[in-house]
Protein backbone atom coordinates (compact mmCIF):
# COMPACT_ATOMS: atom_id res chain seq x y z
CA UNK A 1 0.00 0.00 0.00
CA UNK A 2 2.68 2.50 1.02
CA UNK A 3 4.74 1.66 -2.05
CA UNK A 4 1.74 2.42 -4.31
CA UNK A 5 1.27 5.80 -2.67
CA UNK A 6 4.97 6.65 -3.08
CA UNK A 7 4.95 5.57 -6.75
CA UNK A 8 1.78 7.58 -7.44
CA UNK A 9 3.31 10.63 -5.74
CA UNK A 10 6.52 10.31 -7.77
CA UNK A 11 4.54 10.14 -11.03
CA UNK A 12 2.63 13.24 -9.99
CA UNK A 13 5.84 15.15 -9.24
CA UNK A 14 7.36 14.10 -12.56
CA UNK A 15 4.22 14.90 -14.56
CA UNK A 16 3.55 18.37 -13.07
CA UNK A 17 6.10 20.27 -15.16
CA UNK A 18 4.42 18.92 -18.28
CA UNK A 19 1.21 20.66 -17.22
CA UNK A 20 2.65 24.11 -17.86
CA UNK A 21 0.84 25.91 -20.63
CA UNK A 22 2.12 28.42 -23.15
CA UNK A 23 -0.01 31.55 -23.18
CA UNK A 24 0.39 33.75 -26.26
CA UNK A 25 -0.41 37.43 -26.55
CA UNK A 26 0.17 39.37 -29.77
CA UNK A 27 1.00 43.07 -29.73
CA UNK A 28 1.11 45.47 -32.68
CA UNK A 29 4.42 46.83 -31.33
CA UNK A 30 7.79 45.37 -32.25
CA UNK A 31 9.52 43.02 -29.83
CA UNK A 32 12.24 45.63 -29.28
CA UNK A 33 9.50 47.88 -27.85
CA UNK A 34 7.95 45.14 -25.69
CA UNK A 35 11.20 43.74 -24.25
CA UNK A 36 11.96 46.82 -22.04
CA UNK A 37 8.51 46.44 -20.47
CA UNK A 38 9.15 42.73 -19.81
CA UNK A 39 12.52 43.56 -18.25
CA UNK A 40 10.94 46.31 -16.14
CA UNK A 41 8.34 43.89 -14.76
CA UNK A 42 10.92 41.20 -14.02
CA UNK A 43 13.13 43.76 -12.24
CA UNK A 44 10.66 43.89 -9.33
CA UNK A 45 12.42 41.82 -6.64
CA UNK A 46 9.22 41.63 -4.56
CA UNK A 47 7.38 39.78 -7.35
CA UNK A 48 9.98 37.89 -9.40
CA UNK A 49 13.30 36.10 -9.08
CA UNK A 50 14.97 36.02 -12.51
CA UNK A 51 17.21 33.01 -12.92
CA UNK A 52 18.23 33.59 -16.55
CA UNK A 53 17.82 36.47 -18.98
CA UNK A 54 18.98 36.60 -22.59
CA UNK A 55 18.53 40.05 -24.16
CA UNK A 56 19.60 38.85 -27.62
CA UNK A 57 16.93 36.11 -27.68
CA UNK A 58 14.44 38.18 -25.66
CA UNK A 59 13.91 35.28 -23.28
CA UNK A 60 13.86 35.02 -19.49
CA UNK A 61 13.37 32.27 -16.93
CA UNK A 62 11.91 33.38 -13.61
CA UNK A 63 10.21 32.29 -10.44
CA UNK A 64 7.15 34.05 -9.06
CA UNK A 65 7.36 35.11 -5.44
CA UNK A 66 4.00 34.58 -3.80
CA UNK A 67 3.60 36.81 -0.78
CA UNK A 68 0.47 35.01 0.36
CA UNK A 69 0.62 31.76 2.30
CA UNK A 70 1.57 28.93 -0.03
CA UNK A 71 0.36 25.55 1.15
CA UNK A 72 2.20 22.33 0.38
CA UNK A 73 0.23 21.69 -2.82
CA UNK A 74 1.00 25.22 -4.03
CA UNK A 75 4.69 24.71 -3.33
CA UNK A 76 4.65 21.46 -5.28
CA UNK A 77 2.87 23.07 -8.21
CA UNK A 78 5.24 26.05 -8.40
CA UNK A 79 7.70 25.61 -11.26
CA UNK A 80 9.92 27.96 -13.22
CA UNK A 81 8.10 30.28 -15.60
CA UNK A 82 9.47 31.46 -18.95
CA UNK A 83 8.81 34.41 -21.22
CA UNK A 84 9.94 34.70 -24.84
CA UNK A 85 9.20 37.39 -27.40
CA UNK A 86 8.73 36.20 -30.97
CA UNK A 87 8.50 38.63 -33.91
CA UNK A 88 5.24 38.25 -35.86
CA UNK A 89 5.24 40.42 -38.97
CA UNK A 90 5.57 44.00 -37.72
CA UNK A 91 4.26 43.00 -34.29
CA UNK A 92 5.37 40.76 -31.46
CA UNK A 93 4.03 37.67 -29.76
CA UNK A 94 4.74 37.30 -26.05
CA UNK A 95 4.84 33.63 -25.10
CA UNK A 96 4.57 32.97 -21.37
CA UNK A 97 4.99 29.44 -20.08
CA UNK A 98 3.32 29.43 -16.71
CA UNK A 99 3.34 26.24 -14.74
CA UNK A 100 1.09 27.40 -11.95
CA UNK A 101 -2.19 29.20 -11.83
CA UNK A 102 -4.65 28.35 -9.18
CA UNK A 103 -7.29 29.74 -6.89
CA UNK A 104 -4.93 32.14 -5.17
CA UNK A 105 -2.68 33.06 -8.10
CA UNK A 106 -2.89 33.66 -11.82
CA UNK A 107 0.81 33.97 -12.59
CA UNK A 108 0.41 34.28 -16.36
CA UNK A 109 -2.42 36.79 -16.16
CA UNK A 110 -0.68 38.89 -13.51
CA UNK A 111 2.53 38.95 -15.57
CA UNK A 112 0.67 39.99 -18.75
CA UNK A 113 -1.15 42.77 -16.90
CA UNK A 114 2.10 44.10 -15.43
CA UNK A 115 3.82 44.05 -18.83
CA UNK A 116 0.93 45.98 -20.38
CA UNK A 117 0.99 48.54 -17.55
CA UNK A 118 4.75 48.98 -17.93
CA UNK A 119 4.43 49.27 -21.72
CA UNK A 120 1.79 52.00 -21.31
CA UNK A 121 4.09 53.94 -18.96
CA UNK A 122 7.01 53.58 -21.36
CA UNK A 123 4.86 54.80 -24.28
CA UNK A 124 3.72 57.76 -22.19
CA UNK A 125 7.35 58.64 -21.58
CA UNK A 126 7.22 57.98 -17.84
CA UNK A 127 9.95 55.94 -16.21
CA UNK A 128 8.17 52.99 -14.57
CA UNK A 129 10.05 53.40 -11.27
CA UNK A 130 9.28 57.11 -11.01
CA UNK A 131 5.55 56.59 -11.46
CA UNK A 132 5.58 53.92 -8.75
CA UNK A 133 7.16 56.34 -6.24
CA UNK A 134 4.93 59.37 -6.94
CA UNK A 135 2.11 58.37 -4.53
CA UNK A 136 4.58 57.93 -1.66
CA UNK A 137 6.17 61.32 -2.38
CA UNK A 138 2.77 63.01 -2.56
CA UNK A 139 2.02 61.96 1.03
CA UNK A 140 5.14 63.73 2.41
Amino acid sequence: MMRSVVVAFMWLVIALPALGMTYKTTYPDSCSQIWPAVKDVLSNPNEYDVTKMDDAKMHADYDVKHTAHVNISGALLQRKNHVTLVPKGTGCEMQVVSNYSGWEHNDQGDFKTRVEQSLAKIKAGQPAEASATKPAEAGK
